[in-house]
């Protein structure tokens, strides 16, 4: 994944683009998520916030996930309610695949172009329109594999 000063550049370079605002408090939500070790939950994400600015409410938190949402910065694990830095932003018909470590909760996005391409395909023969899809793969990570195997 691409370093946080390089993302918080994307970001700003793509809503300059879009006409749209990446307020302070946008972007310091934006930087928690891209810092978080694995996916982080709104509620986290406000006691963060509220170490910098002890006023911050869940609404504050909330309205900053919808626009990073939006805007396709952040994706949403929908299994576990919680939030990642999408690795990609701005990238054209992206799809959010993600691993989802079952024991220590890490979320990897990847990509697999075929695989959103079938999804597309099969969508249109069905007279779907799709606004976006999210793809969660359970399982378990490399690093819990091995950590299993040595006991």
């Amino acid at each position: 994944m691409a370093n946080l000063s390089q993302l918080i550049a994307r970001a700003q370079s793509l809503c300059e683009q879009r006409g749209v605002r990446l307020t302070a408090q946008r972007e310091r939500v934006y930087e928690i998520i891209v810092q978080s070790k694995r996916a982080i939950s709104a509620y986290d994400l406000l006691d963060v916030l509220r170490e910098t600015e002890p006023q911050a409410k869940p609404p504050t938190v909330y309205r900053a996930l919808d626009f990073l949402l939006s805007q396709g910065f952040v994706h949403k694990v929908e299994s576990t309610n919680s939030f990642i830095a999408c690795c990609l932003p701005g990238h054209e018909q992206h799809c959010s695949q993600l691993l989802v470590c079952d024991t220590c909760g890490t979320v990897e996005e990847c990509h697999v172009d075929t695989l959103s391409a079938a999804l597309e395909i099969a969508a249109h023969q069905a007279g779907f329109a799709v606004n976006h899809h999210v793809i969660e793969t359970h399982g378990i990570c490399h690093a819990c594999q091995v950590a299993t195997q040595k006991m």
